[in-house]
């Protein structure tokens, strides 16, 4: 019999007849890796233990101390399992596909009745029921004809049509949980009872069109979330707790900072108190680009097809460009990108290599086409602004000027309070544009930047932009979520697609290197991830109402407006309460809204020229002067960057 080379991950190799399974290798090794193993990577792909192996190949086996390969399998056969268990409940169910997602999985069903919230338990029961079984998953490779006539036979015509639009004539994976059958690529477990049955939940029924398709059947889509264990189940489960609690959008009803309309679809109507928080954010990226040596420009929203063209966005990215024809059958599209229109304005006039490097930045308005069903809040919009700025500079410029877009990135997070930020080097797609020399010069600056910083980052092969790779800021937030913000990309490319040159100490005209950077990203959307960082609490010098002065009596009213004015002439946002209500009534409402401090006034203090200070959070009053207070909230409102 043929054999084959297998390699282990300490570098030592075996032999072994060709077609041998994962499972024959585990047990080679030992019994007790043989009982424990759950599945195999081979030659890179997570290789299920019953699948032959037909060539020389590097192997790994995992176990369920594996926990990325443990929760795929997991969250996989618990798809399966579920889809099995609603069958078994309502055998008129029609199953679609069921996919693992971030967290867990979801499976789409087509069913005439409704699911109702109290069916999760139902469902949840008969799938313990299912894994206490202990029955075999079984794999099976089946010719289309036998797949199709199957389905056909037993009246599921989603599974039919999957198959159809399957490319290739290559035969079909199926899989058995017990007597229950899916057609799925795998992998899965040896059999059901190595789910961890008391370490998934049940969470929510959505609706969802079969293939995403508005004019297909509206299926039913149940959401589940697993873990290799019950102790990281309930630290999820106490997360999205957490998370409901500080849900932006909840936060930003309750201190009347934003709102949406279908009027306009992922675009916000900001409210006075949102405006102003979104307004102290720019002001504070404005003072920290103009120290860093940045001059702001402005270009226009909408411009003509042929600038698009030239940038290459109409050919890489017109289906997420909203766009629009006029009259005189001109073609424009508002603008998703600013730095066609800052090639614009570099372009005018000549540069020389003493002028470089040129820092545009703006807070440029930008329009992305987003699916209706992927808009969350400020967090995913389809109209947002940039605090997007690029940087042209000689190749000899390059790596420094990576460094302090890398520095000013860093230290700009701290003052918001993330210290724990995570970088992703993204490299070159399959959709691109220029040269693999340019895209070489573009991955080789980044990298080195980052190795010079000391700074350690994940790759990501083929999830940078069109016209060049990018890095990818990710900041941890309090509850340990990651967000993606803050970006830097090399670009050699669309400085030679619009001819855009500075003169060389030698006389040449040579095109500058250019640098995208946004260090928020998404004004809106930062808007949103701090909102929930800081739970609506906001710190003092961020917070859009700092302080509401309140009155105990009406005696007081006057002494309020002097307390109010006062504070406003130290730069400190404050606002008057003169109310007929009673003053536990003023605190609880303005808490809700998430008030920073409010001071209490009444006739001892109007007579002893005090206030009574209550913080956001703290039960306990204090007294003090007028002049101690305001100095106090002073220091407190003045933002990091100016102490």
């Amino acid at each position: 019999m043929a054999q084959i080379s297998l390699t282990f991950p300490d570098g030592n190799a075996r032999d072994y007849a060709m077609g041998v399974t994962a499972a024959d290798v585990a047990m080679s090794i030992s019994k007790s890796l043989s009982k424990k193993a759950i599945s195999a990577t081979v030659d890179g792909q997570h290789w299920d233990l019953a699948w032959p192996i037909n060539s020389d190949a590097t192997i790994a086996i995992h176990t369920m101390a594996d926990e990325e390969q443990a929760n795929e399998l997991i969250r996989h056969d618990l798809a399966h399992v579920m889809a099995r268990a609603v069958q078994e409940i309502w055998p008129e169910t029609k199953v679609t596909i069921g996919p693992v997602i971030k967290d867990g999985w979801y499976y789409d069903f087509d069913r005439s009745e409704p699911f109702t919230p109290e069916d999760l338990g139902v469902i949840e029961k008969k799938m313990k029921e299912i894994i206490n079984k202990r029955e075999p998953v079984r794999t099976e490779v089946w010719d289309r004809d036998v797949a199709i006539k199957y389905y056909t036979d037993n009246d599921e015509p989603y599974k039919v049509e999957l198959i159809n639009s399957i490319p290739g004539d290559e035969p079909l994976r199926m899989y058995w949980h017990g007597d229950w059958q899916d057609l799925c690529r795998g992998p899965h477990l040896q059999h059901t009872g190595q789910v961890p049955s008391d370490a998934f939940k049940l969470m929510s029924i959505a609706g969802a069109y079969w293939r995403g398709d508005s004019n297909r059947p509206m299926l039913q889509r149940i959401y589940g979330v697993a873990f290799t264990g019950k102790e990281k189940l309930r630290a999820h489960l106490t997360m999205l707790e957490e998370a409901a609690k500080r849900d932006h959008r909840k936060l930003g009803r309750e201190m009347d900072l934003f709102h949406f309309e279908e009027v306009a679809p992922g675009s916000v109507f900001w409210h006075q108190h949102g405006w102003r928080l979104f307004q102290t954010l720019i002001s504070y990226m404005r003072r920290r680009q103009e120290v860093a040596g940045y001059e702001e420009v402005n270009s226009p929203d909408i411009m003509d097809r042929g600038l698009w063209e030239t940038s290459g966005h109409w050919q890489n990215y017109r289906e997420n460009m909203f766009q629009a024809e006029t009259q005189d059958d001109r073609e424009y599209a508002l603008k998703p990108m600013n730095c066609p229109g800052h090639m614009l304005i570099y372009n005018q006039g000549i540069k020389s290599y003493r002028d470089l490097p040129v820092k545009l930045a703006e807070f440029g308005k930008v329009h992305r086409y987003e699916p209706s069903g992927a808009l969350h809040g400020l967090l995913r919009v389809r109209s947002f602004t940039q605090d997007d700025a690029h940087i042209y500079c000689t190749p000899e410029q390059l790596t420094e000027e990576c460094l302090k877009v890398n520095d000013l990135i860093l230290s700009i997070y701290r003052d918001f309070g993330f210290e724990d930020v995570h970088v992703k080097l993204s490299t070159r797609p399959e959709n691109r544009i220029g040269s693999d020399e340019s895209w070489d010069k573009s991955e080789n600056a980044l990298r080195t930047a980052l190795d010079q910083a000391g700074m350690t980052y994940a790759i990501f092969e083929g999830e940078g932009a069109f016209y060049g790779p990018k890095l990818e800021y990710v900041l941890r937030d309090a509850i340990g979520r990651d967000w993606q913000c803050g970006t830097l990309q090399v670009d050699f490319n669309l400085p030679e697609r619009f001819k855009t040159t500075y003169i060389a100490a030698s006389g040449e005209r040579l095109a500058p290197v250019m640098l995208h950077r946004a260090l928020f990203g998404s004004l809106e959307r930062f808007t949103g991830i701090l909102i929930e960082q800081y739970a609506g609490k906001l710190p003092f010098w961020l917070a859009p109402r700092q302080v509401v002065v309140a009155s105990i009596t009406s005696e007081a009213d006057d002494y309020v407006a002097e307390v109010v004015e006062t504070l406003r002439a130290s730069g400190i946002s404050a606002e008057a309460d003169i109310r007929n209500e009673k003053i536990n009534y003023k605190v609880r409402e303005h808490s809700v809204s998430k008030v920073p401090v409010i001071l209490a006034v009444g006739a001892r203090e109007i007579e002893e020229r005090t206030v009574s200070v209550r913080r956001l959070g703290q039960k306990q009053t204090s007294v003090d002067t007028l002049d101690n207070v305001a100095a106090t909230l002073r220091a407190e409102a003045t933002p990091p960057d100016l102490r």
